[in-house]
């Protein structure tokens, strides 16, 4: 009975005990604290590569056949009420949202080496995204005039979406599982649309 006693109360190694219990806490607390900056910093860099994407789309060839066309014009178009004539402002509802991403547009053709240049200027940034999830949207903008003889004669506004990132974190790597990140979009109005480089 004795030596039992002497068991309970023998606190020699209390200390290792209570690290043992401490080590897994504090291990986890670490490892979240430094996945919540690794959340952070790559949603800085999704940000920035689709906003880096998108002034390359604006001043670079355009995705789609409908704004590189030379034939389009909107001289007589009507979707703002009276025919327009050449030197009228085009209002937003002539120009449809024109949606593009790998596999095609939904209006006009896709200029795949266009697509991919921006999908390349976003990898700059984030090399992990993949092309499946660039899309590239041209929506009317209510600027432009009907017979510019500089084309596109309708300046859109171009948004870049970035969807489906994923993030995976350290605290889950045993497990192999990830976290989606939220979808990424950024919108600027076209400028030249013409040219290969961008700043």
């Amino acid at each position: 009975m004795g030596t039992m006693r002497a068991f309970l109360f023998d606190t020699r190694a209390a200390g290792a005990a209570e690290f043992a219990l401490v080590l897994p806490l504090a291990l986890g607390l670490l490892f979240g604290i430094i996945d919540v900056g690794r959340y952070a910093w790559q949603l800085n860099e999704y940000e920035k590569a689709t906003q880096m994407g998108v002034r390359y789309a604006v001043v670079t060839d355009p995705v789609t056949s409908v704004l590189s066309d030379p034939a389009v014009t909107y001289v007589g178009n009507t979707s703002c009420g009276d025919p327009l004539r050449a030197g009228d402002r085009i209002c937003a509802a002539a120009f449809p949202t024109i949606i593009c991403n790998s596999s095609g547009c939904d209006s006009g053709t896709l200029n795949s080496t266009a697509f991919n240049n921006v999908v390349g200027r976003i990898r700059d940034y984030q090399p992990r995204v993949a092309s499946t999830q660039v899309a590239v949207e041209y929506r009317g903008s209510g600027l432009g005039f009907a017979g510019d003889p500089n084309k596109p004669e309708v300046a859109p506004i171009v948004t870049v979406r970035i969807n489906n990132a994923n993030y995976a974190p350290l605290s889950l790597s045993l497990f192999g599982a990830t976290v989606g990140l939220p979808d990424f979009s950024y919108s600027l109005t076209l400028e030249d649309a013409r040219g290969a480089a961008s700043n």
